[in-house]
This record gives structure tokens, C-alpha cells and sequence, in this order.
């Protein structure tokens, strides 16, 4: 298809050189003949449908592939035109959703009927001013693979219940204008470099349909009919299979071209529009470049505006945590001096706890041996004993002492006896041995036996003594020995003669 400069210029190049074919749907259905259908006595003849007709593998069905005149979507079919592509669809391909790669079937026939539904003779006579094309096609319904049988089925099944169409193919490599007056009048206008910009007007397009007070259709030459596909949704669907377009015949139309449009009713200053037009578009093209300089100068302020706060916000941010990092090694530095002078506060009073807990060791150590002093000892034994019993507490200690101070006294009645036996000692050696011996015997062995008892005694609570100083509570057992040892004394002492 040739494409023109204003076409171009209008961004539709691509749109006409991409679109050279079009698409109009009809119902589809099912070809059996029924009893009192007016398409019965034309489904009969061979014209319209398959030479092999009954075949178990296909099925057949028919539609209105197209019909003359002005159609839903402002593309006109003129009869001349149409009248010369009737027999193009004739074993075309039958596609499915007009995807060329999954082809389902093919057209078998085609015949021309008037809106009416009567076959039209197509020997003889001139063209109809207005018909319909009328195909017939099958599908494929036997396929080796299972699916594909399956999808088939349903397909079929949901075409009797009148769920499908068919949308048929056509190309044209060129196109005219179609136009109608409010009056009803109908024009043809040639397209050519200088009536292209009439094509942005066209739906097909993108455009409204309209031109000043024209409506503005597609008039497609040279057709040839490419074949046809079933879908489901079509974008302009005919609801009644014979329901015809508005009427168009280029034959009883006025032909016009730019040239002749002064002389014409179309527009009686079409040049002089075409400037306005012209003008008008770059006066707007010119103010949208202001305004687009505009918004963009407005954009970049909006944005340097806030590039701006954004940039005083950070540095707001930045010199508070400068401020609140300067704040914070002041504040560390301050409490590593006061945890240095904490510690160093720490280390004084452990030296003086330490100093004071060695003077007092000390002290006691010299109560001690003073104690000790006291029982007899001299200074280096109170020295050495002080020591041995160094892990003894002060009360233990002390009540060791008080049993030294005990063992180290001799009771009354034994110096008493002790200072009998020297006068008789004395006064044996003066009168000699007067008394008899078994007397003095006796008293000996009396004598000697008490000193024994008396030792025993004394080494038992020595015993006890160190015993009692390895246990859990010694001031207990230091008592207790004690007790026990003064009354072992008692009891071993004989009772003087009166």
C-alpha cells in the first residue's frame, strides 16, 4: 500500500504499512438442512457446498462471509468491488482466532444470495446493488491425537449452541473515502498526497469518523478474500446473519477530488481549511513546545526547590550528629577520669584495708604473747607458740590459755602433802627407819600412786587439749576437757585423815 507524506506527518505510516487486511465476523453455524430453511434448496446445489459432502471426519457448517454497503466499523464495501471477489474464498484456509499456524479446516464454496436469502444467477445480468456472500466450510474433527480430537469435539458442540464465529480475511492494497452529506448524498473521494489527511479521520484509524459535517469511511479496492477463522469474541459481531449493512453503490455516488473541491458542495474553501488546518496544527504545535518548556522549567524549580531542602535538611542533620559525637567523647573522657580516680580510690583503700588488717594481725599477735608471758613462757617459745596455734580464732585461744593457766596451778591439799612427806623424809633420816616398813610402804606407794593419777590426768587433757583444738567447735571441747579434766583430779586425790 502506498503511504503519503500527511499520513506520515499524522504517525500512521506504520499502521498502514502493518494493516493491509481486515476482518468482519458473522454467527456461525451448522450446514445440516432442516425442513422449511430458506437456505435449504441453496445448501442442496454444488455451488456452495462440498462435492464430498457426508463425510464422518468433517464437519460441515456455513456463514455470511461479507455483504455489500457501509458495515458497523466505517468500512465500505462497494458491489462492483465485492461482485469481483466473490470467488476468492473458495479453499482458503479456515484458521482458528485468525492464528495462521493452527489451521482447523477450509472453505469449501461460496455463492452470492440478496438479503432475502435467494441465490442470486450470477450468468446473467448486471451487479446487484446489494448481496451477501455466502460460504460454506468444514472442520477437521478426526485427529490422531486425543486432545486435539477432544478440543474439536467441543468446539463443535458449542458452535450448535451458537457460542463461535467466523470472522473473515480480506487484503486490499488500497483505499479510497467514502462520504456522506447530512443529507443523505453520497461522495467518493480518491486518496492522493493531497486529500491523505482525511485517513486520521477514519475509525480504522483511531480517528472519529468525521469530517467537518461528513462522515468519513473506508472504501477498500481491489479485494481478495485470504480466508476466514472462527473466534469467540469478535469485536464487531452481525447478531442476524442476513441483517445488511447501509447501503453504498460508488455507481450512484459523486466522485470528487481535491481539485474539484471548489467546484463541488464538499467544501467550497477546502484549500483555505487546509491552511487553517495547517496553521492552526503549528500553532499548536508551537504552543504545546512552550508549554512543554514551561512544565519543565516549573518541574525543575519544584525540583532544585527541593534538592534544596533536602540538601539543608542533611546538613542540619550532619552538623547534630557532629555536635552530638563531640558531646559524647566529652562524655567519654569524663568517665574514663572518673573510673581511673574510682579505681585509684580503690587501690588506696585496699593498701589501707590491707595496713589496718596487718596492724590488727599484729596487735593480736602480741596479745597473744603477752598472754602466753603471763603463763611463764619466754619470748621466743610465746613467739613460736603464737604461731603454731595462728589459725586458731581469739576466743578458742583463749580458753586454751585459761586450761594452761589451770594445768600450770597445784592444788592446795597436794602441797600439803608434798610438804609432809619432805618433814618426814627429814625426820627419817634423823630418827631412822623407827616406824615399820610396811608403813612406809604404804605411804610410798599411796604418795606415788596419787603422782601417777595426777600425770595420767594431766597427759589426758593434753591429749584432749590438741584433739579438741582440730575440731569444728573446740571452745566446746576445750570445756568440756576442761571439766572433765579438774574432775578427774578430784576424784583420784584420797580424802586426808582426820
Amino acid at each position: 500500500m502506498k503511504i503519503y507524506e500527511s499520513e506520515i506527518k499524522d504517525g500512521l505510516g506504520d499502521i498502514l504499512s502493518e494493516e493491509s487486511g481486515i476482518a468482519c465476523c458473522a454467527v456461525a453455524e451448522s450446514c445440516t438442512p432442516e425442513e422449511g430453511s430458506k437456505f435449504k434448496k441453496l445448501l442442496a446445489g454444488d455451488s456452495a457446498v462440498a462435492q464430498n459432502e457426508d463425510q464422518i471426519d468433517l464437519y460441515y457448517l456455513k456463514s455470511i462471509l461479507v455483504s455489500t454497503g457501509w458495515n458497523k466499523n466505517d468500512d465500505v464495501f462497494d458491489p462492483k468491488e465485492l461482485w469481483s471477489a466473490k470467488d476468492t474464498p473458495e479453499d482458503k484456509p479456515f484458521n482458528f482466532m485468525h492464528n495462521e499456524k493452527d489451521i482447523i479446516g477450509h472453505i469449501t464454496g461460496n455463492t452470492v444470495v440478496d438479503f432475502e436469502g435467494v441465490e442470486v444467477d450470477c450468468g446473467t445480468g448486471g451487479v446487484p446493488d446489494a448481496f451477501n456472500i455466502l460460504t460454506t466450510s468444514v472442520i477437521y474433527t478426526e485427529w490422531s491425537d486425543e486432545d486435539q480430537r477432544s478440543r474439536m469435539q467441543k468446539i463443535v458442540s458449542e458452535i450448535e449452541d451458537g457460542k463461535w464465529f467466523v470472522s473473515m480475511e480480506c487484503l486490499f492494497p488500497d483505499f479510497d473515502y467514502a462520504m456522506t452529506a447530512p443529507d443523505g448524498t453520497i461522495k467518493v473521494v480518491k486518496r492522493s498526497e493531497a486529500s491523505a489527511f482525511l485517513t486520521k479521520h477514519l475509525r480504522s484509524y483511531g480517528g472519529s469518523g468525521k469530517y467537518e459535517d461528513y462522515r468519513v469511511g473506508r472504501l477498500l479496492r481491489n479485494l481478495s478474500f485470504s480466508g476466514k477463522g472462527l473466534v469467540s469474541n469478535p469485536a464487531n459481531p452481525r447478531s442476524v446473519i442476513l441483517e445488511g449493512n447501509e447501503f453504498f453503490d460508488e455507481s450512484k455516488a459523486e466522485i470528487l477530488t481535491i481539485s474539484s473541491t471548489k467546484e463541488n458542495t464538499m467544501s467550497d474553501n477546502h484549500d483555505t481549511q487546509i491552511l487553517d488546518l495547517q496553521r492552526e496544527l503549528a500553532e499548536a504545535k508551537t504552543e504545546n513546545e512552550v508549554l512543554r518548556d514551561k512544565v519543565t522549567a516549573e518541574k525543575e524549580t519544584e525540583f532544585q526547590s527541593k534538592i534544596e531542602a533536602l540538601e539543608t535538611s542533611v546538613a542540619d542533620h550532619v552538623q547534630e550528629i557532629a555536635a552530638k559525637e563531640k558531646e559524647n567523647k566529652v562524655l567519654a573522657e569524663s568517665l574514663k577520669s572518673q573510673e581511673e580516680a574510682f579505681a585509684s580510690r580503690n587501690e588506696e583503700a585496699k593498701s589501707m584495708e590491707d595496713e589496718l588488717a596487718a596492724m590488727k594481725s599484729q596487735e593480736a599477735l602480741m596479745q597473744r604473747k603477752a598472754k602466753l608471758e603471763d603463763l611463764g613462757f619466754d619470748s621466743d617459745e610465746a613467739i613460736a607458740t603464737v604461731e603454731e596455734f595462728g589459725s586458731v580464732d581469739e576466743e578458742t585461744f583463749d580458753k586454751i590459755v585459761a586450761v594452761m593457766k589451770k594445768k600450770a596451778g597445784m592444788p592446795p591439799w597436794m602441797k600439803k602433802d608434798k610438804d609432809k612427806d619432805e618433814d618426814k623424809d627429814e625426820d627419817k633420816d634423823k630418827k631412822g627407819d623407827k616406824e615399820s616398813p610396811a608403813k612406809a610402804d604404804e605411804e610410798v606407794d599411796s604418795a606415788e600412786a596419787n603422782v601417777e593419777v595426777l600425770e595420767d590426768a594431766e597427759e589426758s587433757a593434753e591429749v584432749a587439749i590438741a584433739e579438741a583444738i582440730g575440731e569444728d567447735d573446740p571452745a566446746e571441747s576445750l570445756r568440756a576437757v576442761a571439766s572433765e579434766w579438774l574432775g578427774s583430779i578430784l576424784q583420784s586425790v584420797p580424802k586426808e585423815n582426820n
